[in-house]
């Protein structure tokens, strides 16, 4: 006699209505609950996710899409290369506060990244597609081609970091989060003021990124008549941290204090005062931004520096994009928000 086919199998699995039949409910009912509709009263609620872990049943993915019009994904765009994406811890953090919370909402996420200008037409290829229910974007440079794109497909999208530059005729009236930049370099300048320092050098991050130029306007902000040759740009990487350093004990020796634009650039600078025989803080005090425990802590001296709360900015990305998908935010309305930033004082200045 022939044994059972495979086709048997998946008749044999659980069906909605006998998950109905157990729980003593309608059809309509436990697709409502399965599906994370509102409306069902908790006591039914608990009867029918009693009878789906007994009798094992698993909801129909392509099924579950025609009900909800939801993918269950999201797609996290990062507009950098692949290098600095696993080399910076400051997206690892980010990307981990977004897997955590889209977990709660039973969302997978789908990594997309950004190595150079043809990578936007694959990035334009998938949402077209219709593959995820949002976006979630973040690093993006004053070029960028992803607003276009999002903006073409009409994917509702919150991004990490303030998109455009106020002002300037591209700043996009889209939902954001980010971290108060200009008033905690702000207070980074304030601290190494009242250190007694007076020759304050600052090394930017790139200036084709709102980040950036917010944390220069802080450094500004305290030093308004500060020397042009204390200002260096860097890249956001250890490198460019170190070789903006080596320039700035190139141009003025005699300087006492530098803000780095992020811990990274500032382990840089590090390395640099030190090679030169700089102390620090006895000579030059060091401030760094991001507070990212992996580098501040493990310097020597541990930096002082700026603390933005990386993780919690992704997961707050996470819930006002589920929030937007579930119609709580209508029409044109955008919620943006500005997360406040704290001075950690370590032995670096």
């Amino acid at each position: 006699m022939p044994g059972p086919s495979h086709d048997a199998d998946r008749d044999a699995r659980p069906t909605l209505e006998a998950v109905a039949a157990s729980a003593g409910v309608s059809r309509a009912t436990v697709s409502r609950v399965v599906n994370g509709g509102a409306g069902v009263r908790k006591p039914l609620v608990d009867r029918v996710r009693k009878a789906v872990e007994e009798l094992g049943y698993v909801p129909n993915h392509a099924a579950r899409t025609l009900v909800t019009r939801r993918n269950g994904a999201v797609a996290v765009i990062i507009d950098e290369p692949e290098f600095r994406i696993f080399s910076d811890p400051f997206f690892s953090q980010q990307i981990r506060g977004i897997s955590r919370e889209l977990t709660l909402h039973d969302s997978q996420l789908v990594l997309l990244l950004v190595e150079g200008s043809g990578d936007f037409d694959r990035v334009a290829r998938y949402l077209a597609g219709g593959h995820v229910d949002g976006v979630l974007a973040f690093s993006l440079h004053t070029d960028d081609e992803l607003p276009a794109i999002i903006r073409r497909f009409k994917v509702p999208t919150v991004y990490g970091g303030r998109p455009g530059r106020p002002g300037a005729g591209s700043e996009l009236a889209v939902p954001y989060v980010d971290c108060d930049n200009r008033g905690g370099a702000a207070a980074a300048v304030r601290h190494l003021v009242g250190l007694g320092r007076r020759r304050i050098a600052h090394i930017a991050g790139p200036r084709d990124q709102t980040s950036a130029l917010d944390r220069v306007d802080g450094y500004r902000d305290v030093l308004p008549d500060g020397d042009p040759a204390l200002l260096v740009d860097g890249d956001f990487t250890v490198e460019g941290g170190a070789r903006a350093m080596a320039e700035l004990l190139d141009r003025r020796p005699g300087l006492d204090a530098v803000f780095a634009a992020n811990d990274l650039m500032a382990s840089g600078a590090l390395r640099v005062l030190c090679e030169r025989g700089r102390r620090v803080p006895e000579d030059v005090a060091l401030v760094g931004f991001d507070d990212m425990a992996s580098i501040a802590e493990a310097t020597d001296p541990p930096l002082t520096t700026v603390r933005q709360d990386v993780e919690g900015m992704g997961r707050l990305m996470v819930r006002i994009l589920m929030s937007r998908l579930d119609g709580e935010a209508g029409g044109d309305e955008r919620e943006s928000v500005i997360t406040p930033t704290a001075l950690v004082r370590r032995a670096s200045a």
